[in-house]
């Protein structure tokens, strides 16, 4: 089901794209080249992908190239220098209030459009550690858990100061936190069996 969900917003990213002048220029804030072989913009020559993350990232296509930068922070680029911004399941891991916002404001800036997705804070079942409400509980009962036993995509993780790093690196958005980031976006859900998983934040005017 999920599988299927990603396939649907990829073609809608692939629709939202088709009509847009050539070449094209994508940033992909914290994204991988797995992404844009399965988008289909691998290796085509009249689109250039640039893939930002914090540390080099694998790189097997000649159309793409990845850089080392911070989503909070892009000075590098000017106002407007990419057609489309592309993120996926990043801004919830960059911080605390002050960071997410820089990065939907960087994201803004930069890009004459966007698309971003993220979790759902409000969908029963936290998408990292894999426990139903785990997002609501405090820190220090999340930390716990984490210190004692292997949550979803994580080894269990003894040391407490560790522990507690990895449960705060994690900041689950609503809805309406989405909309206050991105105003001048329609935002919507994914559903997963009728229930909103995710967020999508789409900005194609111009």
């Amino acid at each position: 089901m999920a599988g299927r969900i990603r396939q649907k917003r990829w073609e809608l990213f692939r629709s939202l794209t088709a009509s847009l002048e050539r070449p094209m220029k994508i940033l992909d804030v914290g994204g991988l080249q797995t992404v844009w072989e399965r988008i289909g913009f691998a290796d085509q020559p009249d689109i250039h992908i640039t893939m930002l993350n914090l540390v080099k990232v694998s790189n097997d296509h000649w159309n793409m190239e990845s850089v080392v930068g911070n989503a909070c922070s892009m000075p590098q680029y000017h106002d407007g220098q990419f057609d489309v911004v592309y993120s996926n399941s990043v801004i919830e891991h960059v911080g605390g209030d002050k960071e997410i916002r820089s990065m939907a404001d960087e994201i803004r800036r930069v890009g004459k459009r966007y698309f971003v997705q993220t979790p759902n804070r409000y969908f029963p079942v936290e998408p990292h550690f894999l426990i139903p409400m785990f997002q609501f509980m405090p820190i220090s009962l999340r930390t716990t858990f984490v210190q004692h036993f292997p949550l979803g995509w994580f080894e269990k993780i003894p040391d407490r100061k560790r522990a507690d790093e990895l449960v705060r690196s994690v900041n689950l958005l609503s809805k309406s936190q989405v909309q206050s980031l991105f105003p001048d976006a329609l935002t919507t859900d994914e559903r997963f069996f009728g229930i909103p998983k995710w967020i999508l934040a789409i900005k194609f005017t111009t």
